[in-house]
């Protein structure tokens, strides 16, 4: 098993390394990889909105680059590996296609199992006026095998509602009905995604949030196993591999973020990286006694007031 101290960043893959950060096409890293050698694929593919690393495409032809990508995933995916394939939704016109819908077919014509459909929630995004705003994402999570996969759910438990709860009945009688090692954390996960005030925040519009993916890891691979992702921005995932002595691979085409991911690991390496614990409770501004989360309208005619000042400003900017 590896420490800390040995692990060198590597530009192409081998078996021997510990960590991979590709500069360029992720197929062009997967052609270095050899059949079923990954563990754990967990990444977030572009949603083909016009963000600022992605060129917007035609759906159909979207949906055929991410063919070629997944197939190849496939082809690397250990015989008890993992797929997570996280994304949100492709708008056109107004109109919202939800891409995991659109990418299941895939995954399932080459014949992977999907085992659950996660439901990440978070509370900041932009704010929508003709519809409500959109707080969640889907992670579809494929295996190769319908039985033979792991999962290791001890090490993701979340702490029980009730842990003094006893049976009251049958032969365990008085007997506590809990596991003493938490809960399963159930398929949707309210994690806060990564904003301006976010401890791990970097120049990216769309960043991972360490804890998200390292529920994956965790429960999806085991020490020393190899965990991929393709479209790594700013290498969250290789952080959240390191973190729990994994090793990690990933590809990025933009130049300024694989800069990033490099300085992130490196900091992940010698354990000095800020992330967010994880099953840390959220913030809650009214437990620290914040003043903006007091209204500050004393009077329903104070805030009938602001009601119209707000709906003045917002007249005014169309």
């Amino acid at each position: 098993m590896f420490t800390r101290n040995t692990i060198n960043i590597s530009n192409s893959f081998d078996q021997k390394e510990h960590v991979v950060v590709y500069h360029g096409s992720c197929l062009e890293l997967l052609k270095q990889i050899p059949d079923r050698k990954i563990q754990l694929i967990a990444t977030s593919p572009p949603y083909n909105i016009g963000k600022e690393y992605e060129r917007k495409l035609k759906l159909q032809e979207y949906i055929n680059q991410q063919v070629a990508v997944i197939e190849e995933c496939v082809r690397v995916l250990s015989d008890q590996g993992s797929i997570c394939w996280q994304v949100g939704n492709y708008v056109e016109d107004g109109k919202i296609i939800p891409l995991d819908t659109i990418l299941y077919p895939i995954f399932n014509d080459l014949g992977l199992v999907m085992r659950n459909r996660i439901i990440w929630h978070f509370e900041h995004g932009l704010h929508c006026s003709k519809r409500f705003s959109g707080r969640y994402e889907a992670i579809i999570w494929f295996t190769r095998n319908t039985k033979d996969y792991i999962f290791n759910l001890d090490p993701i438990r979340i702490p029980q509602k009730y842990p003094a709860k006893k049976y009251f009945k049958g032969p365990k009688a008085g007997e506590y009905s809990c596991n003493p090692l938490g809960k399963n954390p159930g398929d949707v996960w309210d994690i806060p995604n990564v904003k301006s005030n976010h401890v791990e925040k970097t120049d990216h519009p769309c960043q991972f949030p360490v804890e998200l993916i390292e529920r994956m890891v965790l429960s999806m691979s085991n020490e020393g196993d190899w965990v991929f992702d393709p479209f790594l921005g700013t290498g969250t995932t290789i952080v959240a591999a390191i973190k729990n002595k994994r090793r990690g691979i990933g590809s990025e085409v933009v130049e300024k973020y694989v800069a990033l991911a490099n300085e992130r690991i490196k900091k992940a390496i010698k354990g000095t990286l800020k992330t967010r614990p994880m099953n840390k409770p959220k913030y809650d501004p009214k437990d620290y006694n914040n003043k903006q989360a007091i209204p500050p309208w004393e009077t329903n005619s104070d805030k009938l007031r602001q009601v119209e000042l707000f709906a003045q400003t917002r007249s005014s900017l169309k």
